[in-house]
This record gives structure tokens, sequence and C-alpha cells, in this order.
């Protein structure tokens, strides 16, 4: 049976923009994400730019990704970065320790990361080194990277290639200090994110936004003593600028059993729905930090900053379990329809997200198997929805939507954003019932509209994926949207499905 879904949307009132770093990335070295993933080497038979495989550069420049996240994740409090500078078979071997236990080469380090951002186009975002490194390393990788004149890391720079610094935005002040991080109390990270970031320098013309380590999922008390550190550190604005600019949290989904702990592709209903609705609330976790930092700063200047979030299920068999090499089914889509859909209400607070990870890990936009190639769906739910990246947000009233109850509580099976720019509009829908279709009717208000393109995510189940045998098994295809004569917007939507209306605006 049909289910109906109502909204409104005020196209002539316009909220906060949608900072386009919401639709960031991770890339740790963890599994195959940088080795046999991002890098393969110069000498490497398949397609690439200095080591960099070429055509993940490709599929990622044409989502406009904006920033990337490296070295970790977890691999970031045990990395030395002067270990990966320098000619590469001289660089020493290291032990990765958190994830799998492997011995690698350090032939991906400094360098190379920002090759690969310059390739994608994507502002560098660095995770530095609190848990096993020391104030002086963070400090001299700043400068090695961003400083221009004969400093000492500067002439180092240039003794390995690269005469000109880069830019850098963002500089991450460690990872997980509750856990992986070194197990710190918040207290005590507090003092070590205020110490490391003072000596984080601004060099010439590169701006830093420093992001402290921030809580796990609903810790709203770390969040607190961050921000009330910030309130009681004197001295810390002269100049007019704090410590860190930008405080983060982590949000992995699964179907409430933990992470890692089910499978990626064969699931029942039940944790389908149990799924999108640990998806769903992370509305009540981004509200819960956005009151405790409201509360401390009214004026907005500390942003919020998701930089782990999606799906963590079992290891695909047959693989390293340590790799977290998993499938990426249209549930995963629709977790990544729903993250956005929050982020995107918002954006006032919440300044960059970044999905984990990028490539043959967790939730990942790219799989590759030797010279192939595979988009996941989640793939797909980025580049529908890049058009909201830099755009103003629209407010959505959604009067109807059907619901469901998931372990007796309430949810709502429609969700729905939208944004504008340049006297143009987006709207994106996600639909969560497994088995039923839906009609939705949107009320466009406020200036006259046309549909220019409609098209929909779905796969014959919520199981589906796709493959090196069948790669556009899950892929956009075109969806039939109507307006009429009164301004409303009508699609409909099969099950476990995601949409976009792109709208030209009068």
């Amino acid at each position: 049976m049909t289910s109906t879904a109502r909204a409104v949307i005020d196209l002539d009132v316009t909220g906060d923009r949608i900072s386009r770093h919401l639709y960031g990335h991770f890339a740790e070295h963890l599994g195959r994400c940088i080795y046999d993933g991002f890098w393969v080497g110069e000498d490497s038979p398949i397609p690439n730019v200095r080591g960099i495989r070429l055509d993940i550069v490709e599929a990622l420049r044409a989502l406009d990704i904006p920033n990337l996240r490296w070295p970790g994740g977890c691999f970031a409090d045990t990395y030395h970065w002067r270990d990966g500078i320098g000619p590469r078979q001289r660089r020493p071997k290291i032990a990765n320790t958190n994830w799998g236990d492997v011995v690698e080469n350090n032939h991906f380090g400094t360098h190379e990361f920002m090759d690969l951002c310059d390739l994608l186009g994507a502002d560098a975002y660095v995770n530095g080194n609190v848990g096993s490194g020391t104030v002086q390393e963070m400090s001299e990788w700043v400068e090695y990277l961003t400083r221009a004149d004969d400093s000492p890391m500067a002439r180092l720079r240039r003794q390995n290639g690269r005469d000109e610094p880069w830019r850098v935005p963002f500089w991450g002040l460690g990872n997980e200090a509750w856990g992986c991080g070194g197990n710190m109390s918040a207290s005590f990270y507090a003092e070590e994110a205020r110490r490391y970031a003072t000596f984080c320098h601004e060099h010439g013309g590169n701006s830093l936004t420093r992001i402290a380590a921030g809580a796990n999922e609903d810790d709203l008390e770390w969040t607190r003593t961050l921000m009330k550190s910030l309130t009681e550190c004197h001295g810390c604005t002269m100049g007019g600028n704090l410590p860190y600019q930008a405080i983060s949290f982590h949000y992995y989904t699964h179907s409430g059993s933990g992470i890692n702990s089910e499978a990626a592709t064969a699931f029942t209903t039940a944790q389908y729905y149990e799924t999108v609705a640990y998806a769903a609330g992370i509305e009540r976790i981004v509200r819960g930090h956005v009151a405790v930092m409201d509360s401390y700063d009214p004026q907005n200047r500390v942003g919020l900053v998701c930089d782990e979030w999606g799906t963590w299920w079992n290891a695909a068999e047959g693989t390293n379990p340590g790799f977290l090499f998993q499938q990426n089914t249209v549930r995963d889509a629709l977790v990544a329809g729903l993250h956005f859909d929050v982020f995107h209400r918002h954006a006032r607070r919440l300044t960059m997200a970044n999905i984990a990870q990028t490539v043959n890990v967790l939730q990942a936009m790219v799989l590759t198997d030797g010279e192939n190639l595979v988009l996941t769906p989640t793939y797909h739910v980025f580049e529908m929805n890049k058009g909201h990246q830099d755009a103003a947000g629209l407010p959505v009233h959604v009067l109807e939507t059907p619901t469901t109850t998931v372990r007796g509580d309430d949810l709502d099976l429609v969700s729905i954003s939208a944004s504008t720019r340049d006297d143009t509009a987006l709207v994106s829908l996600t639909h969560l019932s497994v088995d039923a279709p839906c009609t939705v009717r949107v009320d466009l208000r406020g200036r006259a509209a046309s549909v220019v393109r409609a098209r929909v995510l779905t796969g014959d189940a919520a199981s589906s994926f796709n493959d090196v045998d069948a790669p556009e098994r899950v892929a956009p295809r075109p969806l039939e949207a109507s307006l009429e004569a009164d301004g409303v917007l009508v699609v409909e939507l099969p099950p476990h499905s995601f949409a976009t209306v792109e709208l030209a605006l009068g």
C-alpha cells in the first residue's frame, strides 16, 4: 500500500550556509585505503600520477570533494611525520599496530598526501600526533608544510623537493583522546589541546582551523569540558584568536548491537529499521553538543566537526578483519542521506564532517579490486547531493510522514532537506520504508519553480550493492517529478530510496 508524506518548503526564506566541508572525506593508514587504494606506486600498471591512482582521483573530483582528513584516526597518534619524508627508499618501515598489525614502508607521506590533495582539488585536513608525539614535533610539521622563508623546516622541505609552502586550512589536535589517542580524561586533554594548539603557528598567509579531539557520540561532558577550558583560559584570546577553533565528535552507525558486530549485506528487516533509526539518532547527538556549545559560545566562534561518521559492519568474509573492508548497500546510502539532512539543519554550528572512509574501508566511496574500481551506493548520494555545497539552507516543514516503531520509539520514514543558490534549488528526499512506496507532496512557496531534473537511487532490496560483476546495480535513475498548478511538487518514491529534485526558480 502506498503511503503519503506532505511538506512545505519556503523558497524565499534562506537559512544558514551549508558549508561544502560537510561533504568531507577521511583517509587513514588502514587496510587498503592508502596502500592498494589511493597509492599504487609509480611502477604500477594501473594508471597513476606520481604513484596516485588516477581513476580514484577522477571519481572523487566528480563529487567536488572539499577536504580530505589524513593520516588518521587512531593511526595519527602513532605517526611521526619525519618517517614519511625524503627519498622513499630511505624511509624507515613502521609497524601499524592499530590496524592489522602490518608493516608498511612509509612510501605515502606528507609530500604524497599534499600531492593527492592538489590532484583532488581538496583542502588538506592534517591530524597531528598528541598521543605519542610532542609539541615540538607537531609545531615543526606545521612549519614544514606552511612556512615560506628560510626557516629550518622550510629549508628541509626544499631539500625534499618542494620549494613553495602548501596551504593547510585544517589541523587536528590528536584523535579520540578518550580512547586510542591516549586514554585521557577530558580535563587532562583540554589542557593538552590548549598547549598543542598554542604552538601550531600560522605562518605567512596560512590560516589554521585547529580542531580539538572531541567526544564519542553523546558524551556531552567532554564537549562541556573543552568549551569551559576556553572560557577559563586567561590570555587565550590574546590577538583575538582562540587556541582551537573547532571541536570534533564521532558517530558510527550500526543496528544497536555495536560496531563491527553484524554483516554488511545479510540483515533482517528488524536490523534494517534499527540501523536507520540509529542513523537518525545523530539528530539528538548534534542537538546536544550544539546546546552545550551555545551556552558557552553564543557568538558561534567555535565550530562543531563530525570528522568520523558512517556505518561499521563486520569485515567481508575472507579479508583481514583488521582492514575493515565491507560492502556498501542501499541501506548504507540511506544512512548517508539521513546524515546529510541533519547536517544541513545544523549548518550554523556544524562546519565540517568526514565520512569514514574514502576507499576500501568502512562506508567507502569506492572499492577497488586490482585494476577494477566500483562506485558504491554511498558515492552516488554524495554525487546527487553535491549541489548543497556552500548553498543556503531552506526551511523544510514536514507536515505528514509515515512512521514505524523501532524499539519503542517512532521513526519518521521520510526525511527532506533543501537548499538554494543562484536561482536554483535542490531538494533531497530519503524514504526509509523497506517495502512500501510513498507519494510525497511538497508545497513550494515564495517563488515560482520548475523541475529541471529528478533522480532516484534504490535497488531491488535494501541489501543491494555494486561489485565488479554488476557495478551499476545501484545507480541513479531518472525519476518522474511533476509540478501541479498550485506549486505542489509531487514525486512517487519507491521503497528504500534516496532521491533529489533540481529546480529552477523564477
